[in-house]
C-alpha cells in the first residue's frame, strides 16, 4: 500500500503562499487580480450589520403555555438552533433581543410582556407563536388578547401548538427579515397583485352606489 497526499491539503498550502506573497507585495499583474477575485468579499456596513445581527440572536428565556414546550425542545439535536447563532437563551430582558410569545396571553399578563418586551436591547424583534398568541384560537374568550394588539410582532407561527421545525421555519424567516432579503409575500409569488376589490370611500358615509347616482 503507498500512501498519497490529499488534494485538499496541497490546496490549502497553495493558499497559504499565495496569501505570503500578497502580504509581501510579490503577486502582480494577472496573478493578483485572480487572488483578489478569489479571496475579497465586498459589501457594505449596513449589510455587515444585518448579517451579524441575523446570526447571533438571543431570545428571551420565557414561556406562556404549551407551546413554550415546543419552544423550549429547540435546542436539542434533533433542531439544534445553536448552529443558527440562535442558542443562547438569557434569562434577563436586557441581555435579550427577541421574544417568542409561545402561548396564550391574557388581559392581565399583557401589561407584564410589554414591560419585558420595552426592557429589552434594541433592535428587538418577536415572535408569535401558537393560534392562541396570535388568534386566540380554540380559547377565544373576553380573557385573552391577540398579540398583534400590544406588540409588534415580526413573524407568526401557525400551528396548537407548532412543532419545533415550525417554529425553526419562522426563526430562519425571521433572519431573513433582519438580513433585508425576506421572500416575496403570496400575492408576489402568484402574481395576484393588483387583484383586490377595492371600493372608493363614501364622503357622506353612503354607499359609493349612491354616491354614482347622486342620491
Amino acid at each position: 500500500m503507498r500512501r498519497e497526499r490529499l488534494g485538499a491539503s496541497d490546496d490549502f498550502r497553495a493558499r497559504q503562499l499565495l496569501a505570503r506573497d500578497m502580504l509581501r507585495g510579490d503577486l502582480e499583474g494577472e496573478a493578483l487580480e485572480r487572488y483578489v477575485e478569489q479571496s475579497v468579499l465586498t459589501t457594505t456596513v449596513q449589510k455587515a450589520v444585518a448579517w451579524s445581527q441575523g446570526n447571533s440572536i438571543y431570545p428571551m428565556t420565557f414561556g406562556l403555555a404549551c407551546c413554550a414546550i415546543e419552544m423550549m425542545s429547540i435546542v436539542g439535536a434533533r433542531v439544534d438552533v445553536a448552529r443558527f447563532g440562535w442558542g443562547a437563551f438569557s434569562a434577563s430582558p436586557r441581555q435579550a433581543d427577541l421574544l417568542i410569545l409561545s402561548g396564550r396571553v391574557s388581559v392581565k399578563m399583557a401589561p407584564v410582556v410589554r414591560r419585558i418586551y420595552d426592557q429589552m436591547l434594541e433592535p428587538r424583534w418577536a415572535i408569535s407563536m401558537g393560534a392562541c398568541c396570535s388568534s386566540m384560537g380554540v380559547f377565544n374568550n373576553y380573557a385573552l388578547v391577540p398579540s398583534d394588539k400590544f406588540l409588534p410582532i415580526d413573524v407568526h407561527v401557525p400551528g396548537c401548538p407548532p412543532r419545533p421545525e415550525a417554529l425553526m421555519h419562522g426563526i430562519l424567516r425571521l433572519r431573513d427579515k433582519i438580513q433585508g432579503h425576506s421572500p416575496d409575500g403570496w400575492r408576489e409569488r402568484y402574481d395576484a397583485v393588483g387583484t383586490e376589490e377595492i371600493l372608493p370611500p363614501a364622503a357622506d358615509g353612503g354607499s359609493p352606489e349612491q354616491e354614482a347616482s347622486g342620491a
